[in-house]
């Protein structure tokens, strides 16, 4: 006979009954559409097209040449690139990043397919990039899935591009003078490094270079990909082994120059569409599955350094609040920096004047124990300014101050023996960099995360639990005068049952989404959209980028349907409740 424990909660009855469709499940994530001229002059290309089986450490990789008939390579009003993908069968979420030129532009994942089949699509605004897209170049999608028995689900997939030519309307693009990568430069596989240990690489720029602005890439992956949920090491034993992971939730993206932190980011946790509970991420994706957010700094205070024309070492690496500040295996990182010159072609002279920053935010971590519960907190502030003179051959000078002032708040609830394992966290702050008191990069943010994770009943076959998710990305951002600002305001709420068993695996969800964005041009768009079991039953839109025809919603029949077996913090597997509760009091005595 089964040893059976169930939890009993005052909530709706537990259906287990999933849905599954007639017709092809359309996926999106919630977002803005690119802000581009709409009635502009277009030219749009393949730029590939394959379908990803047994693709692991096999990218797809092909020749860029620029189009001419939208205006000369680099004059564009805008470009985007549009990727679309099909799948069907049983398979994992797949991280996908495209590379060109040495450089990543693009961070996105595949959310996870039914037997019926998925599609999706997402249209992202890469203007930022053109001068990558106006010469000639590699270009690479990195998409490592794995075809086995009880995983046969393949992505076929085609990327487009998109250019509008420039007018008197819409204007040539502001853009830098040119982007140099901070990435592994291998042009043979996608060029994100895995961290710890720290990543490094030597960097030498134009000697009149006057402004540099730097964007990052950052995701966790394996023991880190729910890095929020990540144990500190101090009560890592007050659990049962496998609850969840060390290193603690805290997690401090930063940039160096020869050793000195040049600045710093928190990173939004985003939630792929195989985590925690898959049934809440279908159809609309977590925000950030499909376009993955990046973190802008102002390096232009190193500009003096690097005007010597030598080479300087430019690490990037991801730290906790530990003692020792090491995490787990394993981030991506790569990033890029938009550089400037002056059109002289004088060499830069000036100096940083001040420099305020200590190498690691200031963090503290305690806990409450009792009865069957484990509360631990972790909070973290950093704050950091550096000051700088920029004077440019022509004889300018530039009186840059970047300064960030950061918060960061976890606390995970593990009560009742572990069968309810919360998260309540608040990533927070502000970047500001002035030259001559003009803001020139701003980020102001806010990143609130809840999840409740309570287990209802426990077998030796099979787990079955419940699930809920009040995640919110709140952003105001200026990447650099070129580039285009946006305030994006964006709240998700899911509930769902998952229930995980050796006989298949089935579960149900509801997601409610509100959205807003607003851009320095005047662009607006809003959206509210409801789903339920996996149909959309209310969705408005509007605002000036806004659409009268949303995307098509399809109507489902019950039908039991197989997903794969989610991924859960500290990769936990079916264990009995016997065993749960012998672990329990084991570290306990």
């Amino acid at each position: 006979m089964l040893f059976k424990f169930k939890v009993f909660v005052s909530l709706v009855a537990v259906t287990l009954t999933a849905f599954a469709s007639a017709q092809v499940l359309v996926d999106f994530q919630v977002a803005e559409p690119p802000p581009v001229p709409s009635d502009a002059q277009t030219c749009t290309m393949t730029i590939l097209e394959r379908t990803f089986g047994n693709s692991y450490g096999d990218p797809e990789i092909v020749q860029y040449t620029p189009p001419t008939d939208c205006g000369e390579p680099g004059s564009w009003a805008a470009v985007t690139l549009n990727f679309t993908a099909t799948s069907n069968g049983t398979q994992y979420d797949r991280l996908g990043i495209f590379t060109f030129q040495n450089t990543e532009i693009w961070r996105t994942s595949t959310p996870e397919p039914t037997y019926k089949g998925i599609i999706w699509t997402y249209t992202k605004d890469v203007t930022r990039y053109i001068p990558l897209f106006s010469k000639p170049g590699t270009f690479i999608l990195e998409l490592d899935n794995i075809v086995e028995v009880g995983l046969d689900g393949q992505y076929a997939t085609i990327l487009y591009a998109t250019f509008y030519s420039a007018s008197e309307k819409y204007p040539t693009a502001g853009q830098s003078n040119l982007i140099v990568p901070i990435s592994t430069m291998l042009n043979s596989t996608a060029e994100e490094a895995s961290v710890p240990p720290a990543f490094s690489l030597n960097v030498t720029l134009p000697q009149n270079t006057v402004e540099i602005y730097a964007e990052l890439y950052a995701s966790g992956n394996s023991e880190e990909e729910f890095w929020y949920y990540n144990t500190a090491d101090k009560y890592i034993g007050n659990l049962p082994p496998d609850t969840t992971y060390r290193g603690g939730p805290f997690r401090e993206l930063r940039l160096l120059v020869d050793g000195q932190v040049a600045g710093v980011a928190f990173p939004y946790a985003v939630i792929f569409t195989g985590g925690i509970n898959p049934s809440v991420w279908r159809p609309i994706t977590s925000y950030g599955a499909l376009d993955l957010p990046t973190y802008f700094l102002d390096m232009t205070p190193f500009a003096p350094v690097f005007a010597d024309g030598l080479p300087h070492n430019v690490s990037l690496d991801v730290v906790s609040a530990e003692t020792n500040h090491t995490l787990n295996q394993n981030w991506y990182v790569s990033g890029l920096l938009q550089v400037v010159v002056d059109p002289s072609g004088k060499p830069t002279t000036g100096k940083i004047t001040s420099y305020d920053v200590q190498p690691y935010a200031v963090t503290e971590t305690t806990a409450a124990m009792g009865g069957g519960d484990v509360n631990i907190t972790v909070k973290a502030q950093r704050s950091l300014r550096i000051e700088a003179v920029i004077i440019s051959g022509s004889g300018q000078e530039n009186n840059v101050i970047f300064q960030q002032n950061l918060g960061y708040i976890n606390t995970q609830y593990y009560l009742n023996y572990t069968y309810t394992q919360n998260v309540a966290q608040i990533s927070s702050g502000s970047v500001l960099s002035t030259h001559n008191g003009v803001p020139t990069v701003v980020d102001n943010f806010e990143y609130p995360l809840y999840i409740n994770m309570s287990y209802l009943e426990i077998t030796d076959t099979s787990e079955l639990f419940y699930t809920t998710f009040d995640h919110s990305y709140n952003r105001q951002v200026v990447p650099a005068p070129f580039i285009l600002g946006s305030t994006i305001s964006e709240r998700q709420q899911t509930a769902g049952y998952l229930n995980i068993s050796v006989a298949g695996n089935t579960g149900n969800g509801t997601s409610n989404n509100t959205f807003t964005y607003t851009d320095t041009k005047g662009s607006t768009y809003y959206r509210d959209v409801d789903v339920a079991y996996n149909e959309i039953t209310h969705d408005q839109q509007g605002g000036s980028l806004g659409t009268t025809s949303p995307p098509p919603s399809f109507s489902f029949a019950p039908n039991a349907q197989n997903v794969p077996a989610a991924r859960l913090p500290g990769g936990k597997h079916l264990k009995s409740t016997m065993e749960i509760i012998t672990s329990w009091f084991i570290v306990q005595c």
